[in-house]
């Protein structure tokens, strides 16, 4: 990477952004603005539209009225991979503008960023592009006299709701699939990250993706969010969050039209050690890297790390010095390992964390502060608790920031009761050169992925889906593509 390139953008006057509404960018109805404050420095970078419900409403009517005009669910398969694969390409040519442009909004480190934001879209659209010609019906076992045909056709509208710390890379998960499929979406960003997902979505029009089958509008969400999850002309909820949120969503379908949701909330996942782990050291900076790389802020953080009791201090002792060694700052300096907690109130409250584990009993190794507060941004100090029981607040909740709580485990069935002891089950790690304790873990360990003698990194041919309130369908692979289509049979008499 190239720091000059990166001070240049970080330079520039952030634009105002409007909604995105029949191709053309819009304010809000009433022509009221959100201030955008970036974690980094804690000042204004811009603003966007605060929309309102009819907003929303305008945005799902666009998107309804491209489907059924069939713009872009009617283009022959070969039409939307074109499409998809030059909005790809754009993406990846602007790769370095919408890096910064996101880092300025939400606070990951810039060399996290780049990879994981545009050049994991761009991957991301790429794939599905590449995959829906390549999607086919089903002929029925049946009778000679009969023709059982299997459909896969588009659900029509899909409502994309999108967090704040990855929203390029969600956002894509989402998009993807669904416009591969031919739906057309209506996105609804993050309150507090939405910059580049924006101007993705931008791109996608220069690609030459009609108007009217991606749209965007930002807001908050209990007024916008409320008003996609309410539409009777949205058949599709996809969703990345909170659990209180995705609760709402649920209760939202059933009032209106009993609309599909699939949600991933998050987790509280565990990564264990054992005695026999091939590569402790190796463990332990992995471990370190795994829940405070974008300062904690990832659904599939190992924020709970168990260790093999005979090893625990010795363990501790070198995930505490990886994670000191961690720098962390300005996440647009590219020496930087840690960038910015996304805003104050998500700072707050993971302090607030901290201060309940100490009233638990727990022990804070190193951490547990805010730093850099010159700066005038919203940064925290790698954070390492031990001494935490199954049942404390910071082994049972996600923190969703850069704090790490220990618990030693004596056997292997009491680590996989303490890795179960939670309503989450999104992600998990086991390290260990046992092959068959391995396997053992993997089918042990309730949760949507596991990793073994690693930890992140799974590719996009494989599914990410969580169980228990860790949610429900997957996003990535070619399984996530189910979400988006509608199976009909086609019952023949010859």
């Amino acid at each position: 990477m190239d720091q000059s390139k990166i001070d240049v953008l970080r330079a520039k006057e952030v634009p105002a952004f409007g909604h995105l509404i029949d191709g053309k960018q819009i304010p809000a109805s009433d022509g009221a603005t959100m201030d955008v404050i970036s974690p980094l420095d804690g000042t204004v970078l811009t603003t966007t539209a605060a929309g309102t419900a009819s907003d929303m409403e305008a945005a799902i009517a666009s998107a309804r009225a491209a489907f059924e005009d069939g713009r872009w669910a009617k283009q022959p398969p070969a039409a939307r991979k074109k499409v998809l694969m030059k909005w790809a390409d754009l993406i990846e040519a602007n790769a370095m503008e919408l890096a910064v442009l996101g880092v300025r909004d939400n606070g990951t480190e810039i060399g996290m960023a780049l990879k994981a934001e545009p050049g994991s879209a761009a991957a991301t659209i790429r794939y599905y592009a590449e995959a829906l010609d390549k999607i086919y019906g089903e002929i029925a076992a049946t009778p000679s006299d009969i023709l059982g045909m299997i459909h896969k056709e588009p659900v029509g509208v899909v409502g994309a709701i999108i967090p704040w710390n990855f929203p390029m890379m969600i956002g894509a998960w989402k998009l993807g699939p669904a416009l591969a499929m031919g739906n057309s979406v209506v996105l609804k960003p993050s309150e507090t990250a939405s910059l580049s997902l924006m101007r993705m979505a931008e791109l996608a029009l220069e690609a030459g993706l009609p108007a009217g089958v991606l749209n965007a509008v930002t807001g908050e969400g209990r007024v916008v969010g409320e008003a996609l999850g309410l539409s009777m002309d949205v058949d599709v909820l996809a969703f990345t969050g909170s659990g209180a949120t995705g609760r709402r969503l649920m209760e939202y379908a059933a009032r209106s039209n009993m609309k599909r949701v699939y949600l991933e909330l998050g987790g509280k996942s565990p990564n264990i050690v054992f005695a026999d782990a091939p590569n402790l050291d190796e463990a332990a900076k992995v471990a370190a890297a795994g829940i405070f790389r974008n300062a904690g802020q990832v659904c599939v953080a190992g924020s709970r790390l168990l260790v093999e009791a005979s090893i625990h201090d010795d363990f501790v002792a070198a995930v505490t010095k990886a994670a000191e060694a961690m720098r962390v700052g300005d996440p647009l300096n590219i020496n930087t390992h840690i960038g910015a907690i996304n805003s104050k109130v998500q700072l707050k409250a993971n302090l607030g964390f901290v201060d309940q584990a100490v009233e638990e009993g727990g022990n804070v190794v190193t951490g547990g502060t805010q730093i850099l507060q010159d700066t005038g941004g919203y940064y925290m100090a790698p954070t390492i608790v031990t001494e935490v029981t199954r049942v404390a607040t910071l082994a049972q909740k996600e923190v969703f920031g850069p704090i790490l709580g220990v618990t030693p485990f004596e056997t292997e069935e009491e680590a996989i009761s303490l890795a179960n002891s939670t309503v989450y089950g999104l992600a998990g790690a086991a390290w260990t050169a046992n092959l068959g304790r391995a396997h053992r873990m993997v089918r042990g360990v309730r949760t949507g992925v596991m990793h073994i003698n690693t930890y992140g990194g799974a590719d996009g041919t494989v599914p990410l889906g969580g169980v228990g309130q860790s949610g429900n369908g997957s996003d990535k692979s070619l399984h996530a593509i189910d979400k988006y289509v509608n199976l009909k049979t086609a019952w023949i008499k010859l």
